[in-house]
């Protein structure tokens, strides 16, 4: 499978604000149109398109800066649904992973997401992300030691 990250820039912004959840899943997360213009407000926020054999397949976005839990954060990660079950998603974030090893004292990821959200934390749970009991509002934290 050929997965790739492509920082989001002035080729693929448009094509990322056009991909689509399913109905269920758009329920937990906004939309990739706000998610980029928010990295225009917070630059230590890093998006990427999720490219798959050369097509725009996904959207992905995390934190420069540690935060909560004294870790870097996952923002947002999505698939268009036309793309979901091909493994893009899973593949897509260890790539992210890798990318966040490399910032200063990376030695731990959390990634945020609504408890019913059962594909998220299927995906997340299959990358070693653990359930420490952290809260937040309506979301529940996961942790990855790296």
């Amino acid at each position: 499978m050929n997965v790739r990250l492509v920082e989001i820039d002035s080729e693929n912004w448009y094509e990322c604000c056009g991909l689509e959840l399913t109905k269920e899943q758009a329920e937990y997360m906004e939309s990739n149109a706000v998610s980029i213009a928010q990295t225009k407000f917070e630059p230590t926020l890093k998006a990427f398109a999720i490219y798959s054999e050369e097509k725009v397949a996904g959207f992905l976005m995390f934190n420069t800066v540690k935060e909560e839990l004294g870790g870097y954060w996952v923002y947002r990660i999505m698939v268009d649904r036309s793309s979901q079950g091909k493994g893009i998603g899973k593949e897509a974030t260890r790539l992210m992973i890798g990318e966040m090893a490399k910032l200063p004292h990376a030695d731990k990821i959390v990634v945020g997401y609504h408890p019913d959200n059962k594909g998220a934390h299927q995906l997340y749970a299959s990358l070693g992300f653990v359930d420490e009991g952290a809260r937040f509002g309506r979301e529940m934290a996961v942790v990855k030691y790296i």
